[in-house]
C-alpha cells in the first residue's frame, strides 16, 4: 500500500511551484546540513558548558541568517514563487517551534538536566527531529497527490488544533505522565544519576541508559506531536518536497539556540499560544479554500508574520503596563565547567 502511494506520480496543483530538482541539489542540502550540525557539535560547542543568554542570542541570529540566506538560493535558482513558499514555510515552522521550545524547557526541567549537558541531548533531538520531519513530508506530499480529499482533512485538522490551542493553553505538562517515558523506564535498564553528557554508562559491567536517554526519548515523542501540526500547515503552502524539506531543516537547526534564548520566557509570552492558534487557523482555512481560491504567498507571509508579530508585542506591552521586567533571563547562571567525559 505504501509502495503504490509512493510509488504514484501525480502532477503538483498549478497554484504551488513545481521543481525539477537534481540529485546533487539534494546531495548539496543534505550535505549542508550534516557540516552545520557538525560544526556547531565539533567545534562551537565543543566542551560541554552551560549556554548564557547573550551566546544563545547571537547563534540564533546567526541561524535565522543562514536559514534566510538560502531563501535568496532558492530566489536565484528556482524565482520569486519558490522564494515565497520557501519563506513562507521557514515561518510557519519557526513560528511553531517555539512552543516546542517551551515544552522542552519543562521536559528537561522535571529531569534537572545540568545545563552544562543540555545542548547535547538537544543536539540529538534536533538530529532525530529532522529525520522525522523528512518522513512526515515525503509521506505528506505522497498522500496529497495520491489522495486529494486529505487536503480537506489536514484543514480541518488545523482548526481543530488551533481551536485546541486556545482553550487547552492555561493546561500544565507532566512528564511524568507520559506512557512513553513509562515503557521507556519499565524495559530500558537505567541509572538514576547522570555520567556527563553520555546517553549510555557502564556501571558494575552493566551497560546503562543514563537519564539522559530518557530526556531525548521524551524530546523525540514531542517533536512527533509538533509535526503532525506543522507539516500539514506548510503542506498548504507548498507541494514541492525540497522547498518543504529545506525551509523545515534550516528552521529546526536553530531550535537549540532558540532555546537557551526563551527557555526562560515563556510567561512573558502570555498571548503568543493565540498567536500561533490564529496562524494555524489561516493555514487551515487556506488548506480548505484550495480548491475554490488560492490566497497568494505573499499575502499568507505577511499574515503569519504579522500574527505573530502582535501576540509577542501585545504580550510584551501587557508586562509592561504591569511593570514586569521583559529582559532575557539566562537559562543558567552556571559557570563553564570542564569536560567530565
Amino acid at each position: 500500500m505504501i509502495q503504490s502511494i509512493l510509488a504514484t506520480e501525480a502532477p503538483v496543483p498549478s497554484n504551488f511551484v513545481s521543481i525539477d530538482v537534481p540529485a546533487v541539489a539534494w546531495i548539496g542540502l543534505l550535505v549542508a546540513v550534516v557540516v552545520l550540525l557538525l560544526f556547531d557539535l565539533l567545534i562551537v560547542h565543543r566542551r560541554p558548558h552551560a549556554v548564557k543568554f547573550r551566546e544563545a542570542v547571537i547563534e540564533s541570529a546567526v541561524w535565522i541568517t543562514i536559514g534566510l540566506s538560502f531563501g535568496l538560493i532558492i530566489l536565484w535558482w528556482q524565482g520569486g514563487q519558490a522564494a515565497g513558499e520557501y519563506y513562507a514555510g521557514y515561518l510557519i515552522e519557526k513560528s511553531l517551534s517555539i512552543d516546542n521550545v517551551f515544552v522542552w524547557a519543562v521536559i528537561l526541567g522535571y529531569f534537572s538536566v545540568p545545563a552544562k549537558y543540555q545542548f547535547r541531548v538537544l543536539f540529538w533531538g534536533v538530529f532525530g527531529a529532522l529525520v522525522l520531519r523528512a518522513i512526515f513530508i515525503f509521506a505528506g506530499v505522497a498522500l496529497l497527490e495520491r489522495f486529494d480529499w486529505l487536503l480537506y482533512v489536514f484543514g480541518a485538522f488545523l482548526l481543530f488544533t488551533a481551536w485546541r490551542m486556545v482553550t487547552g493553553s492555561d493546561e500544565e505538562i507532566h512528564p511524568e505522565d507520559n506512557p512513553i517515558l513509562k515503557v521507556v523506564r519499565r524495559i530500558v535498564p537505567s541509572t538514576p544519576s547522570y555520567h556527563g553528557q553520555h546517553l549510555f554508562a557502564r556501571v558494575d559491567g552493566r551497560l546503562l541508559a543514563t537519564p539522559l536517554f530518557a530526556v531525548l526519548i521524551m524530546v523525540e515523542a514531542t517533536d512527533v506531536v509538533f509535526a503532525v501540526d506543522s507539516v500539514p500547515a506548510i503542506l498548504a503552502v507548498s507541494r514541492e518536497p525540497f522547498i518543504v524539506f529545506s525551509s523545515n531543516a534550516f528552521a529546526i537547526l536553530g531550535l537549540r539556540a532558540l532555546y537557551f534564548a526563551l527557555a526562560g520566557l515563556k510567561d512573558r509570552f502570555r498571548y503568543l499560544d493565540y498567536g500561533l492558534a490564529a496562524i494555524l487557523a489561516f493555514v487551515g482555512v487556506k488548506m480548505l479554500l484550495a480548491e475554490v481560491y488560492h490566497i497568494p504567498i505573499p499575502f499568507s507571509l505577511v499574515v503569519i508574520f504579522g500574527l505573530l508579530t502582535i501576540s509577542i508585542v501585545v504580550s510584551l506591552r501587557a508586562d509592561s503596563k504591569e511593570g514586569v521586567d521583559t529582559g532575557g533571563i539566562p537559562v543558567s547562571t552556571e559557570s563553564e565547567e570542564q569536560d567530565d567525559e
